[in-house]
């Protein structure tokens, strides 16, 4: 391919997916500082990539894919940094989600006891329940995003759903139709 005809593959894509991908890692970033370095680096490597760059729908489910590892290594670099000067973990830095419904006037108890127990569940879980939930994507597309089976999405998907649930109802929150779901 030329480099050309490179560009502007590149060029739609990211028209395509930018807004979907900027919204992905938003929502996994302590900071807006953190989300733009990693939807930079993503585009990076699928610049760097573009010849591996599948078409079509599956472009967006790769780049999920390649943003879930960048925001690992970023979260391992932050770690790293963290150790080394003493500093808090990034769990404390981030923003309390409870804060934001307590500002509104249809908040209640319940929605900030579901915003920690949420982020109170492992990270494997959060990762699946959200993809679900916030990017709207299906078994096979989480498959794909996550480099495992259609079957392996299912089997983990119902047991982060599980726990989700007994959590929510060890917190008090009547949750019953999080482990029932079957999407």
């Amino acid at each position: 391919m030329s480099t050309q005809a490179q560009t502007l593959r590149f060029e739609a894509v990211y028209a395509e997916t930018y807004e979907q991908i900027l919204g992905y890692v938003v929502r996994r970033c302590p900071s807006s500082e953190d989300a733009a370095d990693v939807v930079a680096e993503t585009y990076a490597t699928a610049w760097r990539r573009i010849d591996a760059l599948p078409h079509g729908e599956e472009a967006r489910l790769w780049l999920y894919g390649v943003a879930r590892k960048t925001l690992a290594n970023h979260r391992r670099g932050q770690a790293r940094r963290q150790r080394r000067s003493g500093e808090s973990s990034v769990a404390e830095l981030d923003v309390d989600i409870a804060d934001l419904y307590s500002r509104t006037p249809e908040s209640t108890v319940e929605l900030g006891t579901i915003a920690r127990t949420f982020r109170e569940l492992r990270d494997d879980d959060r990762e699946l329940l959200s993809l679900v939930a916030w990017e709207g994507l299906d078994h096979a597309q989480i498959a794909m995003v996550m480099g495992v089976s259609r079957n392996a999405v299912r089997i983990r998907l119902h047991r982060a759903r599980k726990r989700f649930s007994q959590a929510l109802t060890s917190a008090g929150v009547i949750a019953h139709h999080f482990a029932m779901e079957s999407a």
